[in-house]
């Protein structure tokens, strides 16, 4: 009878860290959890694992990396579909691979829509007046979607979701992505900006997306047109962004991600001033709506990087049984 497959799962909240026990049964894996993230001062949990398992909530650089070959650590599964917020040139030059995971892109398409209804109809005003106990109606009315062109940049399992989804709503959609396998219509980045009234990003992050629109792209789209960003934060110039919103020439965003959300999003700050410049302008803004990371987080979607992670773990060991540690 073979032992178990050895695996460290960093980052654990109680959600994760149940169903990583209730999974270690089914898949025959032995698990350390951890709530904190993988940082330099307990890598020595992994000792023992060619696997581990992380979040994405936390930067993991070089120094860590290196330790973690130390202990005997090859292999890296995110829990995440973005690997982002790891140095992967660094893990690839120490023989440490890294794997992403798929999941639902349900979760991440429905609430891309949701953001786009609530930027197009005032939702967040509506709400904050309500709770007043304002009832009036609202001086801005909004706007249907089936009136409207939204590009979609990045058609990837989700962005090709969220395709799927506009269609119900009569809207021409127009699509941009570097290796196109939508049947949408694909025009090129510039295009799409001019003629989007809606503009939605599912791209990765990486060198060439950093900024994917940037103070000049964001001067090229329609007046009072509309930025969705439920993919990562630093696809924008968030500067830039809250100029041409406060200015008026964009008509609302509404995003799930945003640059320089660490130590921000996932922390409750009810108690502390955040020093956020560009954070804390964007939400002064009655026509921008905030959410902190979430889109992803469902029950489904959070099974399936729970599974997919150690199914990555499993794959490993079992395609490097004959590597000698």
């Amino acid at each position: 009878m073979t032992a178990a497959t050895g695996i460290t799962a960093y980052g654990c909240a109680p959600d994760e860290a149940a169903l990583f026990r209730e999974l270690a049964t089914e898949l025959d894996v032995e698990v350390t959890m951890t709530a904190e993230p993988v940082k330099f001062t307990n890598v020595a949990l992994a000792a023992g694992n060619r696997c581990i398992s992380v979040g994405h909530k936390s930067r993991i650089a070089g120094p860590t990396l290196a330790a973690l070959r130390e202990v005997g650590v090859r292999y890296i599964s995110t829990r995440s579909s973005g690997h982002d917020h790891l140095d992967t040139s660094c893990a690839a030059g120490l023989g440490i691979e890294v794997g992403n995971v798929h999941y639902s892109p349900d979760s991440v398409a429905d609430f891309t829509l949701m953001l786009m209804l609530m930027a197009l109809r005032n939702a967040r005003s509506i709400l904050h007046r309500a709770e007043q106990h304002d009832f009036r109606l609202d001086e801005a009315r909004g706007r249907e979607l089936r009136d409207m062109t939204v590009g979609v940049v990045g058609t990837g399992r989700i962005g090709s979701a969220v395709i799927d989804r506009l269609r119900g709503f009569g809207c021409a959609v127009l699509a941009h992505d570097r290796h196109p396998t939508s049947p949408a219509t694909h025009v090129g980045l510039d295009e799409l900006l001019r003629r989007s009234d809606v503009v939605t990003l599912h791209t990765p992050l990486d060198a060439s997306t950093v900024h994917l629109l940037d103070r000049k792209r964001l001067a090229t789209m329609k007046p009072g047109a509309y930025v969705v960003n439920t993919g990562r934060g630093a696809l924008i110039d968030t500067e830039a962004l809250a100029d041409a919103l406060e200015s008026g020439r964009l008509g609302g965003a509404a995003l799930d991600v945003l640059e320089g959300e660490e130590g921000v999003f996932y922390v409750d700050c009810r108690q502390t001033t955040v020093e956020r410049s560009l954070l804390t302008r964007l939400q002064s803004l009655p026509n921008v709506v905030v959410t902190p990371h979430t889109a992803y987080y469902t029950e489904r979607a959070l099974r399936d990087t729970v599974t997919n992670s150690i199914v990555n773990c499993l794959n490993f060991e079992r395609d490097h049984a004959a590597w000698a540690s």
